[in-house]
């Protein structure tokens, strides 16, 4: 039996692909997403503060529907990077957490959703 061949020694290998006569499209531009948005739950709270004029914790907690130490975490990374304010004070006795969006906030997801939109129509024009 005949030892098989390396692939880049066969005849329409990876290494010299084939003409198709299939027109091959373009590819799309990178496109370079806020990491710091594109996460599944920051987008979560970036998203809600900007339909809200403000939420407090236990609000985004219940909305997003996870644990505090995961919106504590997140809430952190968007404040440090200064797309959210926190501002905590007591009412009565009791403490409370308030998050606004800043205008920082407010036109990096803007310029996300643009990012989004162009990708999808893209994709849709593909």
């Amino acid at each position: 039996m005949a030892r098989p061949r390396p692939l880049n020694d066969r005849q329409g290998s990876a290494a010299e692909p084939r003409q198709s006569r299939a027109r091959l499209a373009k590819p799309i531009e990178p496109i370079g997403f806020d990491r710091l948005i594109h996460e599944r739950m920051r987008l979560g709270i970036v998203s809600a503060l900007a339909v809200n004029e403000s939420l407090s914790f236990n609000d985004l907690k219940k909305l997003l529907d996870t644990t505090d130490g995961n919106l504590s975490v997140h809430a952190r990374k968007l404040e440090e990077a200064d797309y959210i304010t926190c501002t905590k004070f007591f009412a009565g006795r009791l403490p409370k957490t308030e998050y606004r969006l800043t205008p920082a906030g407010r036109a990096a997801l803007e310029t996300y959703l643009d990012q989004m939109e162009a990708l999808i129509r893209a994709t849709r024009d593909r």
